[in-house]
């Protein structure tokens, strides 16, 4: 293969700060690698090196002769006057390839002013624009931030197929694992390569990580042998072995590095939940001639996980502003219960002093952290949790890196022990190190979960089941993770703007055995491979569960009052028991038979 890209002995610090040392590697025809690592440790910095936009310290960058390279910029900028056609230096030659690619990314005016366009349209135009020149060599840094799903399976597809070498930064981790074939990784300074997908990348790293731990142990043990020998009779320190003592200043500065984190678990106590979490009733909402939602109706259980999906505009965000309250309904509403809190984190809540610490913006908030259970968190050692060092909890946030802006963001969210979180996008900008940490967090939290987001990995170690916004108003109701959902859609060949309004509605059962959920939404089943029998039975438990569900509210309504004789009271108890056992029993039945259908 020949060689593209040979980078040896770089380094490169901003004052004290030291981002990297003495970096070597090189980037061959045919290679396509993913570069991960936690904010603020370099990424871009070093993408941003590679492509001339930074100086670097020290080391050699050589590229070879002639090679033609395209690059993404994480924040890409265009002159404001510029149309859409010119910021992509469209030729003769590729005129038809630039409407083609602009197209799949749904910008469609190709003489619209680039000052006009929103900051998700940008990035959408500068990527067709590195794609359309169709490089030997592509660097991309987020090349996925602000595409909905659709645009990234169609970006992860055209990438695969393509033969430009690659060199990426992302957090979509599918998206790695599908793309790339070599993984480099930026940690303690240092870069650790791994030639293998992401998944590779994964076991190989926990594998380093064990034995770095395990050296380290051994460093401290024999570092407090030997401080115990420098103790020992100092005024004779002169006539000791030079050499074990200059020994004993390394191990020192060995054992002052931190413990490489493996997987890091924080489990958050959160306030208590009652049984009714929210209903929407009717709600409708529209701008214009776009429909939001329209007439929707759902009871959401206590616990329950919920992924929202579904292409840009198709009004996810907005659905989110309403039950927070930020938006009002045009029609309907929501009733929230009494017990929620919600923790509410969204594509546009970053705010901060700039000029205050990283631990104040935290101790703010809350001093001390309650996990439950007697054990508690100090403000300090919750952001370790978070990657926040001590000293980098005690810079100055406008020194912070976007992605870690986001990451203290998250902190501030977290740290009010909410019971439901409402988490809009998360995943933009958090490195993936971040990420593994809140989906273990999201996994033991005991509360309720709303999630929108356009990571697919993420969704499918998160959520439960999925509410899929699919414009004009309709939105499905579908019960189980994101990959469940594309292997129904694919088995079924139901393509997203093949599907149509049903009246039928939908029900899923709770872990705890309370019900479920119910929306104006439609359920994607084939009923021909079902036999006679299966499909009369899946019919009548489309009449029986909804009956169960109003039978277990109503007796929840009546237990609640307090006016029942002791008798009632017992009665009404055995029989709630009664229905949460049917309900379970048979809402499992009506999954099996959608499952085979």
């Amino acid at each position: 293969m020949a060689s593209y890209l040979q980078v040896d002995h770089l380094t490169k610090s901003f004052g004290d700060l030291l981002l990297f040392a003495d970096l070597s590697f090189g980037i061959a025809e045919g290679q396509r690698i993913g570069l991960i690592a936690k904010n603020g440790t370099g990424k871009t910095t070093l993408l941003n090196i590679l492509t001339g936009k930074e100086d670097y310290d020290s080391g050699e960058i050589v590229f070879r002769k002639d090679l033609r390279v395209g690059y993404l910029d994480q924040n890409p900028e265009y002159p404001a006057h510029l149309t859409v056609l010119e910021a992509c230096n469209n030729t003769l030659e590729n005129e038809l390839l630039a409407k083609q690619i602009l197209t799949r990314f749904k910008i469609t005016d190709l003489h619209q002013k680039i000052g006009e366009l929103s900051g998700g349209q940008l990035k959408r135009v500068a990527l067709a624009s590195v794609l359309i020149t169709e490089p030997d060599l592509l660097i991309l840094d987020e090349p996925t931030n602000h595409l909905d799903l659709e645009m990234t399976e169609w970006l992860e597809e055209f990438l695969s197929r393509s033969k430009m070498t690659l060199l990426m930064v992302t957090h979509d981790r599918y998206f790695l694992d599908r793309v790339c074939n070599e993984i480099i990784e930026i940690d303690n300074k240092q870069l650790y390569p791994y030639k293998g997908n992401y998944n590779y990348y994964l076991e190989k790293r926990q594998e380093r990580i064990e034995t770095q731990n395990t050296e380290l142990e051994r460093a401290n043990n024999l570092f407090r042998k030997e401080l115990e020998w420098m103790r020992r009779q100092p005024q004779a320190r002169a006539t000791k072995a030079k050499s074990r003592i200059d020994s004993f200043y390394d191990l020192e500065k060995k054992v002052q590095q931190e413990r490489t984190q493996g997987n890091v678990k924080l489990d958050v106590k959160a306030s208590y939940i009652g049984n009714k979490i929210f209903e929407a009733q009717h709600v409708s909402k529209s701008f214009g001639d776009i429909k939001i939602v329209e007439d929707f109706n759902y009871t959401f259980a206590r616990y329950e996980k919920l992924g929202i999906i579904g292409n840009n505009g198709t009004g996810k965000s907005t659905f989110i502003k309403m039950l927070v309250g930020e938006e009002l309904p045009d029609k309907g509403g929501f009733d929230i219960g009494e017990t929620v809190t919600f923790g509410y984190y969204s594509q546009s809540g970053l705010q901060f002093d700039e000029k205050m610490k990283v631990i104040d913006v935290v101790r703010d908030i809350a001093e001390v952290i309650d996990l439950g259970g007697g054990k508690k968190l100090t403000a300090s050692q919750f952001l370790q949790h978070f990657l926040f060092t001590p000293d980098k909890q005690h810079d100055y946030v406008h020194k912070l890196s976007g992605g870690e802006k986001r990451r203290l963001y998250l902190c501030t969210v977290l740290i009010k022990n909410p019971n439901f979180l409402v988490l809009d996008e998360p995943t933009n900008d958090l490195d993936i190190i971040t990420l593994n940490i809140l989906e273990e967090y999201l996994a033991g939290f005991k509360g309720c979960v709303i999630v929108v987001s356009h990571d697919r990995y993420f969704m499918d170690k998160v959520v439960d089941h999925l509410l899929v916004f699919k414009g004009q108003g309709e939105i499905q109701d579908f019960p189980g993770n994101y990959t469940q959902y594309r292997e129904t859609v694919g088995a079924n060949h139901i393509r997203p703007n093949d599907v149509r309004p049903s009246d039928e509605k939908n029900s899923k059962a709770n872990a705890n055995g309370t019900n479920a959920n119910r929306a104006n939404v439609i359920r994607p089943y084939n009923k021909t491979k079902l036999s006679f029998n299966e499909k009369r039975e899946l019919e009548t438990l489309d009449k029986e569960i909804p009956a169960l569900e109003a039978e277990q509210a109503q007796l929840e309504q009546e237990l609640s009052t307090g006016n029942l004789s002791n008798d009632e009271l017992l009665q009404k108890s055995q029989r709630i028991s009664q229905v949460i056992e049917i309900l379970d029993e048979k809402s499992m039945r009506w999954l099996e038979l959608l499952e085979k259908a």
